[in-house]
């Protein structure tokens, strides 16, 4: 069998292993791509938690795996330093030999611009059709579907409803959220995806170096235990209900959502939220239950029952991707 997606990305198993902030370590990018899907780079946690040069960082991905990896670039314009930033290191992604893109949050232009100067391709992260389409008119090659059972920002619908939504576009569509199990994700190929992309279910495994009790908790939760809290990044973030998040609350305060609404005012309120929340992910990932208990997941904890190493787990999907899976 084969999908657009493994075409496109020159992968095994049409698996991706989302980038997340901040449990994307070099390891367990490298271990994803050895094992045959497509594990992606997010360079926040890759310089700032894991505190690896960008440059050096890739090349240590590249001496554990010689199989192709992807990049995540997020292209929402929040400030210039960040944008300058950001293309500094597609550029040397680049140079270091990444041809495949996933983007986030803005326009994926500029991105497939200089990846496609070099044979490269873009997939856009959406939620909904018309950012798709958005994304598309800017060139992007495919589009990864974040449903309503993901981790971080999920969107409002369900997975089905997403390829129905958008199956006419004529592109490959990768489904994202809720699938931690083969049988999800034999399912969604069934429907008439080119692919999964998977980030919680990843977590939980020994090549990730979150804390031991992060992990814990994602295989101790069910789907129940997951709720949306604005408290994070001023919109909502799907996080484990643990006792702090309990005593907190999930919305935030008036005064903060006014702000997060006002026409001029909403991008600063934004802004600041996002830095204090990489501030106490970080933290929460790697100090554990010691700190405030901050830990993304989304609802497909309800498949995830033990640790395991990622080549496990990914010898369990790649026996689910097959004729008649």
């Amino acid at each position: 069998m084969e999908t657009a997606l493994i075409r496109d990305a020159e992968i095994e198993i049409p698996l991706i292993c989302g980038a997340m902030y901040p449990c994307s370590n070099p390891e367990l990018v490298a271990a994803v791509s050895e094992a045959g899907g497509l594990g992606v780079i997010q360079p926040l946690s890759l310089v700032f938690v894991h505190r690896h040069d960008f440059r050096e960082g890739l090349r240590l991905i590249k001496s554990l795996t010689r199989k192709p990896v992807a990049m995540n670039v997020i292209v929402e314009k929040s400030s210039k330093k960040y944008t300058d930033r950001m293309k500094a290191w597609t550029d040397i992604a680049i140079e270091e030999g990444v041809r495949f893109f996933i983007t986030s949050l803005g326009d994926p232009r500029w991105v497939v611009e200089k990846a496609q100067a070099v044979g490269g391709i873009v997939y856009h992260d959406v939620t909904e059709r018309r950012w798709a389409e958005k994304a598309l008119s800017s060139g992007a090659r495919g589009i990864i579907c974040v449903n309503n059972r993901a981790g971080g920002h999920a969107g409002e619908r369900a997975q089905l409803e997403l390829f129905e939504q958008m199956h006419d576009l004529g592109v490959p569509l990768v489904a994202a959220g809720g699938i931690s199990t083969p049988e999800h994700f034999a399912e969604a190929l069934r429907q008439g995806y080119a692919g999964v992309q998977l980030g919680t279910r990843f977590i939980a495994t020994r090549e990730c170096n979150a804390h031991e009790d992060y992990k814990r908790a994602i295989v101790r939760a069910t789907e129940r235990d997951i709720v949306l809290t604005d408290k994070i990044s001023g919109v909502p973030v799907s996080v484990i209900k643990t006792p702090y998040i309990e005593k907190i609350g999930t919305r935030a305060g008036p005064i903060a959502r006014f702000f997060l609404r006002h026409p001029r005012f909403k991008h600063w309120m934004r802004m600041l939220y996002s830095l204090i929340a990489l501030w106490k992910l970080k933290r929460a990932s790697l100090e554990g239950s010691g700190y405030k208990d901050y830990w993304q997941a989304g609802k497909s904890v309800e498949g995830i029952d033990s640790i395991e190493s990622v080549a496990e787990l990914m010898q369990r999907y790649r026996s689910a991707f097959g004729p008649g899976a």
